[in-house]
């Protein structure tokens, strides 16, 4: 016996994967539901060998439905999750909602897990951002061996973390300048992205942060251990699809770059690939449309006494979005619900 599921903003990149995804984790579905905003109502979308069609949000009933995945920004979500999380349908919520409610339970499968009992308070789950989720996954496993105390991390975030909008204008901008007058002024980014690199993701916070690093610290904290402490420096660079992150990490208790290198073998969602020679290490395009948080460059740092450094890259509309959605939904189905 399976589910009955609904995924919530079936057009967009995330919801589109989240469909992909559990076609192809074969997750257990009596009937599927495909939901977006109106003008997208009848759209065509691809459910393994299957075709659904998209139905009006605005007027879909959620009630008998069991798990709602949420692909749709904040607003949209703050209308419609609690809608149907009142019938009864547990919502799984990718947008920023809802991470910093101490009632709902933020969840990275590999890390806390057992975190998901707790959506009884509200009948939702919250996604943390895609930065956060592939550091923790990575975090996690050293953590538990020598207790991480202090992480220094800076991403490189592709644009496909902006949306269509900014996979649009990345292309957009690269095409211009090829082509006299047709050059593409920014739009969705605050700088030219085509061949450039931006220190700015989402807006800037008092102490001169952006609220994304922010994120960073706030979700660490609250999926992984409050007392870590974090600083982060979050950039957008011309890459479609992928974030790469380099962490520098200093542990309470001595971590030999070895051990560490076969405890991150051992963990799970995490493929290791750091050989000590020309191409040795993962790049964002090779990670694309892949499950696994690679992590290459393991090193020791000999500037303190117990550090390390390493380089981490996922998929972010994978990991950082509907993969970990649908990691979660198979949690909840396991621990919870335990229908499929």
């Amino acid at each position: 016996m399976g589910y009955k599921v609904v995924v919530v903003g079936a057009t967009g990149n995330v919801g589109r994967e989240m469909l992909n995804i559990l076609a192809e984790r074969e997750f257990p579905i009596d009937e599927i539901a495909a939901l977006a905003s109106r003008k997208s109502m009848g759209t065509e979308i691809s459910f393994g060998d299957k075709t659904v069609i998209t139905k009006d949000l605005d007027t879909f009933d959620f009630t008998g439905w069991d798990i709602a995945l949420f692909a749709v920004g904040s607003e949209a979500t703050k209308i419609y999750a609690p809608k149907a999380a009142a019938t009864g349908c547990v919502v799984i919520d990718n947008s920023s909602l809802y991470r910093y409610d101490p009632a709902v339970p933020l969840v990275v499968p590999e890390v806390n897990a057992e975190a998901v009992d707790g959506y009884t308070a509200k009948n939702i789950i919250a996604n943390p951002n895609c930065s956060t989720a592939q550091m923790v996954v990575a975090l996690k496993p050293l953590h538990d061996r020598a207790k991480i105390k202090r992480v220094v991390v800076s991403t490189y975030q592709s644009v496909s973390g902006a949306g269509k909008e900014g996979i649009d204008e990345l292309w957009d901008q690269t095409k211009g300048l090829y082509v006299p007058g047709q050059e593409v002024e920014p739009s969705k980014f605050t700088k030219q992205i085509a061949f450039n690199v931006i220190p700015h993701i989402d807006v800037f916070l008092d102490d001169g942060s952006t609220k994304e690093e922010w994120k960073m610290v706030a979700e660490t904290k609250k999926i992984l251990d409050k007392s870590i402490k974090v600083t982060a420096t979050c950039v957008r660079v011309p890459v479609f699809v992928g974030h790469s992150e380099s962490i520098n990490i200093e542990t309470e208790e001595f971590l030999d770059e070895a051990e560490a290198r076969d405890i991150l073998r051992e963990a799970p969602g995490i493929l290791v690939v750091d050989k000590r020679e020309a191409g040795g290490y993962i790049t964002p395009i090779e990670c694309v449309g892949e499950y696994a948080t690679y992590i290459s460059r393991i090193r020791q740092d000999s500037t303190i006494d117990n550090g390390l450094n390493l380089w981490c890259v996922s998929d972010n509309l994978r990991k950082g979005a509907a993969l970990n959605a649908v990691q979660i939904a198979e949690v909840l189905g396991k621990r919870c619900l335990k229908k499929g």
